[in-house]
């Protein structure tokens, strides 16, 4: 069993930051993709980023620039840096990761998603 926590979100003004942190736990082989999603009410899950077990980024277009993805390997960590925050950016943060086993069979795991807020 796998379990993914995230933390860090909060209420800030446009044009402020936060950084976002998702430590995942339990039964670990490895972990491949690392991802960060967010969902505004009344809207549809969306991408913002991901960040491979290499290093390798993606990034949503309307985050490019002003949110960088990392990941700490060694503490099973993955951060979302956000920066120059604007009122669009609210939304419930959920991360997102691909758990495998040994055998090579992998899986997706979700957090319990945490809250960011820009007031305008």
């Amino acid at each position: 069993q796998v379990q993914l926590v995230e933390s860090g979100g909060g209420l800030v003004q446009a044009g402020g930051s936060l950084r976002l942190s998702c430590a995942a736990s339990g039964s670990i082989f490895s972990i491949n993709n690392m991802r960060w999603y967010r969902q505004a009410p009344g809207k549809q899950r969306e991408l913002v980023a991901d960040i491979t077990s290499g290093g390798s980024t993606y990034y949503a277009d309307s985050v490019k620039g002003r949110f960088t993805i990392s990941r700490d390997n060694a503490k099973n960590t993955v951060y979302l840096q956000m920066n120059s925050l604007k009122p669009e950016d609210t939304a419930a943060y959920y991360c997102n990761a691909d758990f495998c086993y040994s055998s090579g069979s992998c899986f997706g795991s979700w957090g319990q998603g945490t809250q960011v807020t820009v007031s305008s």
